[in-house]
């Protein structure tokens, strides 16, 4: 009854990703270029290698080797979904105004967000408010610390790719030009100077700052969620009407959302019974 629906698998991001792919390789293929000429691992080494050594300079190595994590989520999550917290939270104060705070410790396994178990722990072992409060805000803290840094780290590779993608055509220019003596090798070693321009701006433009954008919204997205849990224990722990929660929680969602929250709900139990 009261499963909160986890995070799920962000098709979008992951369609964009392909979508940059796609695109930069249509336009080679349309061109007439041969998919060969648009790889030289010279170049890859020179930006990728560029952009993680201005990471590791710009962040502590035991900061680099967590991010992998924040990473994922940004490809892989879909917002929270809010609307689904405060119908767990509601329950939850249905049961508590009910049945009392110590009965909510029985649900605490049904609830798969870790940061509303953490409430109702708190909670059920008479935790005072102000304390409660304090640590729950501390939680929301610590994550929008991370998800900084992680943010933080894309934007790094994503300002410094284009520049180590200029610094490889750089050093293929002055390569071409110190043996101007083949006249057939002038363009294609001008083509190979160029390539790490283009994945210096692949780099930046087609990965690391959207997924720096994404993080962002992440983020913004994921502290109203938890802002909502705070104000929701807050009112289970002072005993509200759970009608009154759900009213006051609500006005953290968009107007189509709060709409739907004020439709009855059908537990399934009594969907049955109906049925039946």
């Amino acid at each position: 009854m009261m499963k909160f629906r986890s995070w799920g698998l962000e098709i979008g991001t992951l369609m964009g990703l392909v979508l940059v792919v796609f695109a930069v390789v249509y336009a080679a293929a349309s061109g007439g270029g041969s998919a060969g000429a648009f790889v030289d691992y010279a170049s890859i080494v020179c930006v990728v290698g560029g952009s993680l050594a201005t990471l590791l300079i710009a962040y502590p190595l035991k900061t680099v080797l967590n991010l992998g994590g924040v990473y994922r989520a940004a490809v892989v999550r879909r917002p929270p979904d809010s609307a689904a917290t405060i119908g767990v939270l509601v329950e939850l104060a249905e049961v508590a105004r009910r049945d009392g705070l110590l009965a909510l410790e029985a649900h605490t396994a049904e609830i798969e967000n870790p940061f509303i178990v953490t409430g109702v722990r708190m909670t059920v072992d008479g935790t005072r408010p102000e304390i409660l409060e304090e640590s729950l805000r501390t939680e929301i803290e610590a994550t929008a610390r991370r998800h900084t840094i992680g943010k933080g780290a894309l934007d790094t590779v994503g300002k410094y790719a284009p520049a180590f993608g200029m610094i490889g055509t750089l050093v293929g220019l002055v390569m071409m030009l110190g043996n101007m003596n083949d006249p057939d090798a002038i363009g294609p070693g001008m083509a190979v100077a160029l390539l790490t321009t283009l994945y210096g701006a692949l780099l930046a433009n087609g990965v690391c700052l959207p997924l720096a954008d994404k993080l962002s919204y992440l983020n913004k997205q994921e502290l109203i969620d938890m802002e909502i849990v705070v104000k929701g224990i807050l009112g289970i722990q002072s005993g509200d009407n759970p009608r009154l929660i759900e009213q006051r929680l609500g006005m953290y969602l968009p107007a189509g959302e709060r709409e739907a929250l004020r439709r009855p709900r059908v537990r399934p139990e009594v969907e049955e019974d109906v049925l039946v």
